[in-house]
């Protein structure tokens, strides 16, 4: 899933999808560890895609704070 598409999602649809993804990556390193890991990149994209989720969410809470009324 790219940026894009990701804006796109309400922030709780992010978070399930950020779950998901620290599930994979759980999974993902054990099996690295084990010596069973099959595709070794893919350990490498869950963990952009991670870092990029946190800062889609990062920009949605600014983006909260600079309306009027936010937080500040």
């Amino acid at each position: 899933m790219n940026s894009s598409e990701l804006r796109e999602l309400i922030p709780e649809e992010i978070g399930h999808r950020l779950e998901d993804l620290h599930e994979e990556i759980f999974n993902l390193s054990f099996q690295h560890v084990s010596g069973q890991l099959s595709s070794p990149i893919r350990l490498r994209q869950v963990r952009r895609e991670i870092a990029r989720i946190y800062t889609i969410l990062r920009e949605h809470e600014l983006k909260i704070r600079s309306l009027p009324g936010g937080n500040q």
